[in-house]
């Protein structure tokens, strides 16, 4: 049974408004803090993100592969992020970065996920797509990925702000859902959807119980590069 666009659609939306609104209240010197997705700073980490968020737009643009391949969960498998493509990621998230003033910042991010959500609204809901790693896939399992693109780092923001996760509540429910594969979060952890999303993206450490059950529980383990 395929999954609906529209509900991930509605989560997209709300994390990167959410976004954009942090983006706007930032300074000078938030922009050069460091963050936990070394070597980036904030400026860089913003830059990654905002590419992040407006990839469908251009790939809804090129032609249709025939038949998706992968899932969103299969997007995010380990053996696509070597070494020489995390060392892409990094310098092109700083090179980016180089590029853009903080007065515009917000102002880009903005206008690249709405970009995206105007190109999703037009498409064909069966749309499939080709990822930049070369993976066919349908388009609202990509736009999955999307929402955990800038949901998660927006907890790694921030963190490197110094502020309370804002992760917003539709975001929260398409990433566990996708790390849990759908399936209750095992009673004996006892982790709300902030708690789990942190934990099992590494943002948080678990301690030798908890691992063993997200283990046991098969939790998506999402191979993230930057």
């Amino acid at each position: 049974m395929r999954r609906p666009v529209e509900p991930d659609r509605a989560a997209f939306r709300a994390e990167c408004v959410r976004f954009t609104e942090v983006l706007a209240e930032l300074t000078d010197a938030d922009l050069g803090r460091p963050t936990d997705c070394p070597p980036w700073n904030v400026r860089d980490l913003i830059a990654h993100t905002r590419t992040g968020v407006g990839r469908l737009a251009d790939m809804l643009a090129a032609p249709a592969p025939p038949r998706a391949e992968v899932d969103a969960a299969g997007y995010f498998g380990a053996a696509k992020f070597t070494a020489e493509v995390d060392a892409d990621r990094i310098a092109g998230g700083q090179r980016d970065a180089s590029q853009v003033g903080r007065a515009a910042l917000a102002a880009e991010f903005d206008r690249a996920w709405r970009a995206t959500d105007a190109a999703v609204a037009a498409a064909p809901v069966d749309r499939v797509v080709r990822t930049r790693h070369g993976d066919a896939m349908r388009l609202g399992e990509f736009l999955r990925t999307r929402v955990v693109e800038v949901g998660v780092h927006g907890l790694d923001l921030a963190a490197a702000l110094g502020r309370p996760p804002w992760l917003t509540a539709p975001a929260a429910v398409v990433i566990a859902e996708l790390l849990t594969g759908g399936r209750p979060t095992p009673a004996g952890l006892s982790w709300d959807r902030l708690t789990l999303i942190r934990k099992a993206t590494g943002r948080a450490a678990l301690t030798v119980p908890e691992r063993a059950a997200v283990d046991a529980a098969g939790f998506r383990w999402l191979a993230f590069g930057r």
